[in-house]
């Protein structure tokens, strides 16, 4: 899964050839560095690797003379082949089936959730053509479950906001309390879905160190899934299925946080990076205005502000709009008395 990030996509259009130039070269330059960077810290474990490797294989064709090396490549082309379907050849058995509940149904949230890790697959046909059928129902179904959290989120998460500008206004500039938020929003995150988690994957995991473990957490919060750790596949570990389930009930609790603190990021529109290369402003499209939510189309999410939905009926929609508005000079005019948060928190 890719996470598209909010504001990106729509203001691409509104970029002047040359923009558009530059984001394709910088894209370039840091796909290119990240090759050569990748290069040179994989590449000499990689030969170290297979030298070893090529030793093992010679020293065991001199250990069993009857075995041609022709039919060791042929067994270990089997294994291997077996292993990328996610079915090991060493202690396999004590290490529990691939398709056990608990194992499907964290193949499951993979699918839905996009995060793909590729260690277990469908081996036969119908199973190919259900996966397809299943991930085309509940990619849309995940992503409308995600939305619906993060919109509940975002109360508790304008009520802070609430009271940081109550409690700061008076010192700070809006801009100031609003990345305050979103650290605290971002604090949260590292320390309760990347911290916390890591620690209990380490001491659950025999084979995975701390490094690991926050490894693979990173690795699939932000729905990269390389699929190279996997939780619960050791050979003989206990409450398997459990471990699974739980796992997966922590995969779609952290992408919701994750998306939460993605929202309030791009909320802010200091740091919101689309705005810079952007020729158009947010009131000068008027489609962007209707998918804010800032027309008639009722609550939303807002590029201004955060929005949150106190009570809407079938003929009466109302929202609450806590929004820090962005000025060219945040320090107050001297002959304005009016409290810096009287100023920039409206609630409509």
């Amino acid at each position: 899964m890719r996470l598209v990030m909010p504001g990106c996509v729509g203001d691409i259009r509104s970029m002047p050839t040359f923009r558009v130039l530059m984001i394709i070269t910088a894209m370039g330059l840091y796909l290119t560095m990240g090759a050569s960077v990748f290069q040179a810290l994989e590449g000499p474990i990689e030969r170290e690797t297979e030298e070893n490797m090529a030793k093992l294989k010679m020293d065991f064709l001199n250990d069993h003379p009857c075995l041609s090396a022709d039919d060791l490549e042929t067994l270990l082309d089997e294994v291997v082949r077996a292993s990328n379907r996610g079915v090991s050849a060493s202690r396999n058995v004590t290490g529990g089936p691939n398709w056990s509940f608990g194992q499907s149904l964290f193949f499951s949230s993979t699918v839905v959730t996009t995060i793909g890790y590729g260690h277990v697959t469908p081996l036969s046909k119908p199973g190919k053509l259900f996966c397809m059928v299943y991930a085309l129902l509940g990619i849309p179904l995940t992503l409308v479950l995600l939305s619906a959290l993060v919109e509940r989120l975002l109360l508790p998460a304008t009520s802070l906001l609430r009271c940081l500008n109550a409690a700061l206004g008076h010192l700070y500039r809006p801009f100031t309390i609003r990345l305050v938020h979103l650290t605290i929003i971002v604090m949260i995150l590292v320390v309760f879905f990347l911290l916390i988690p890591a620690a209990v994957f380490d001491s659950l995991e025999p084979d995975w160190d701390y490094l690991d473990s926050f490894y693979y957490c990173f690795i699939s919060l932000t729905t990269i899934g390389l699929g190279d750790y996997i939780p619960g596949d050791y050979p003989d570990q206990p409450y398997r299925p459990l471990y699974k389930v739980a796992a997966t009930f922590y995969l779609i609790v952290g992408l919701t946080f994750l998306m939460l603190t993605l929202t309030v990021f791009y909320d802010i529109p200091q740091l919101n990076l689309s705005t810079v290369f952007s020729s158009m402003k947010l009131d000068e499209d008027p489609e962007k205005m209707r998918l804010s939510g800032s027309g008639v189309m009722g609550p939303g999410y807002g590029i201004g502000g955060l929005m949150m939905r106190d009570d809407y009926h079938h003929h009466d929609q109302r929202r609450s709009v806590v929004q820090i508005r962005p000025h060219l000079d945040d320090s107050p005019s001297p002959e304005d008395t009016t409290p810096v948060h009287a100023r920039d928190i409206r609630v409509h």
